[in-house]
């Protein structure tokens, strides 16, 4: 089992900037690590992934623009998500997410959820 400690989300103003944090942790061994995003009323979606490896490979979703940055913080499996000129839309419970692996998995690779925090952008 994996589990996840959230952080970060709460109000801003439109054109402003917030900073999301997730740990996970577990017996499972963590191979990659993102965020998801769910709108309300929509459906959930992908924002941004990062490999947990030397490469840390990151993905992003078209409508970051470069707005957003996703890397990964000096603790054990922590990923950040920089999210600045936030707007309206951007709006949704920001969900942590790993696609993780084991003995447990058969060594099948397996999403693995947090909880999500909400980020409202509003003035």
């Amino acid at each position: 089992q994996v589990e996840f400690v959230e952080s970060g989300g709460g109000l801003v103003q439109p054109g402003g900037s917030l900073s999301l944090s997730c740990t996970a942790s577990g017996s499972l061994y963590i191979y990659k690590m993102g965020w998801y995003r769910q709108p309300p009323g929509k459906q959930r979606e992908l924002v941004a992934t990062i490999t947990i490896d030397d490469d840390s490979s990151t993905k992003y979703a078209d409508f970051v623009k470069g707005r957003f940055t996703i890397s990964r913080g000096a603790a054990k499996n922590t990923v950040l998500l920089r999210m600045n000129s936030l707007q309206s839309d951007d709006t949704a419970v920001y969900f942590c997410h790993a696609d993780v692996a084991g003995e447990s998995t058969g060594w099948i690779i397996v999403d693995a959820w947090g909880q999500g925090t909400l980020v409202t952008v509003s003035s």
